[in-house]
This record gives structure tokens, sequence and C-alpha cells, in this order.
């Protein structure tokens, strides 16, 4: 089994390493990710200046670009002749969780991939210090083990967060739907030495909303949470209820 990893943290992540050596008991595992730290990145593509990929070590390539960048690059040039079997993403350093994944670089590596047809899950261990990402990555390998006998369906991909223990503590997992933060919606403004406005955006989090499905409730219960997500973004309940209301907007 020929694995691709990548992350948003950066090519010398501790999560990325962790997870690099545990799916290496699976297959083949290659590394192409970002040069330095693109957290926040979403699925930006670098168009407007060129890219470079330098090889570290065998199989282990940083991309000065963003987490997209880099798995397009590995699928398209790096093992554009050894097409992975799976793309594997993460292990983020922090919870990726309900509208998180519109902003996350980890999220939108794994999509990237599953945009151009490899099967794909993201992985992030919830914690803000003292990471234990042997945890997350021993589940990371029982996932990548389960999906190489039950592929994903194309266009789809897994969202996985897994709370703060050690792989020996590991528990249960939860199929969950993406959940809702409540943040404060906050941006902090400050004056340069030379009187000019500069703003920090990140607002406190307040709590979620309470959904007994969601990714947020099974992480605050203590489990681990899998989201499936698809590529598709089409409403489908609204889109049948504009077609019905007729052809014509007023």
């Amino acid at each position: 089994m020929k694995i691709l990893v990548s992350n948003d943290d950066g090519i010398h992540s501790d999560g990325l390493l962790a997870l690099r050596d545990a799916l290496s008991e699976l297959g083949e595992v290659t590394v192409v990710a970002p040069d330095r730290e693109r957290s926040a990145q979403s699925h930006a593509l670098t168009i407007h200046r060129p890219l470079r990929v330098h090889q570290v070590e065998e199989r282990f390539y940083s991309v000065d670009g963003t987490p997209a960048d880099a798995v397009h690059l590995a699928l398209n040039v790096v093992m554009r002749d050894e097409r992975p079997d799976l793309v594997v993403s993460g292990i983020n350093q922090g919870g990726n969780l309900g509208d998180d994944v519109t902003y996350s670089g980890t999220v939108a590596a794994a999509r990237e991939a599953a945009m151009l047809g490899v099967p794909s899950f993201a992985v992030s261990v919830v914690a803000r210090t003292d990471f234990h990402f042997d945890g997350a990555a021993a589940f990371a390998l029982r996932l990548a083990r389960h999906l190489r006998d039950h592929p994903l369906q194309s266009r789809s991909l897994l969202n996985v967060n897994v709370p703060n223990v050690r792989a020996h503590e590991l528990p249960e997992y939860r199929f969950t739907q993406l959940g809702q933060r409540i943040f404060s919606d906050e941006v902090v403004e400050k004056a340069d030495p030379r009187g000019a406005s500069y703003y920090w955006i990140g607002g406190q989090e307040l709590g979620f909303t309470r959904a007994a499905s969601s990714d947020l409730q099974a992480i605050s219960e203590g489990f681990i949470s899998v989201s499936p997500i698809r590529i598709d973004q089409t409403d489908y309940d609204l889109l049948t209820r504009l077609a019905a209301d007729g052809p014509d907007i007023p």
C-alpha cells in the first residue's frame, strides 16, 4: 500500500512524524508537506508565483506553499508515476471540529486529495499543549487499515478528531456530523508605534450548539469523532425549494 502524508503544521511537526512512523506499518509512506506552519490556510492554491519542492530525505519533501499546494504537487509531480492508495493529513496540533473545517489547512489537504480522486482523511488531536500524538497515530493506523479493505466512495473524505490520550488509553469512536461552535466574534484593535491601527482576529470560544450526533458533542464526552465530508457542497433541500418556486426571481 502506498500512502501520502501531509499536514498544515509544517514538515518538521512532531504530529506529522508520528503519523508517518505509524502508517509505515501498513505500507510505503511518502511525506510531502509545507516547509513551515500554514495553519488556517483553508484550501488556498498558490497561482501567482512559482512553487518549489525540496527533497529533505528519501520520500520526504517540503513545499514552499499551502497544504493544498503540497498535496497537489505530490499527486501531480512527486508521485505522478506511483499514485498513492490513500492520503492522510495530520496529525494536527489542535482540534478541527465543526466550522473549523472551513478554515483548516489540515482538512484542505485531505480535501484536495479527494478532489483529485484519492481516498483521504484528516486527523487532529484535541489539545492546546502537551500533545500526545501516539494515540491519534494509533487510531489513524487502524482507520487506514480499514479503508484499505473498505475504500471511501469517490469525492468523500473523513475528518477525525482524537482526544489527547496515549495509545493505550484510546476511547471508543463515534461517527458524527459537523457541529457548530459559538464564538464571541471579537476583533482586537491596537496601534503600532506610528499610531496606525492593526487588528487581531480570533474571538474566544463560548461553547457549541448541542447536538447528540455532532463531533463537538462526541469530543466533549471523551469519544473519538469520525465525520464524513463530501466535496459536493450543493444544498439540495434549498435547490428543490427554489426550483419549486418557479423559474423567475423577482
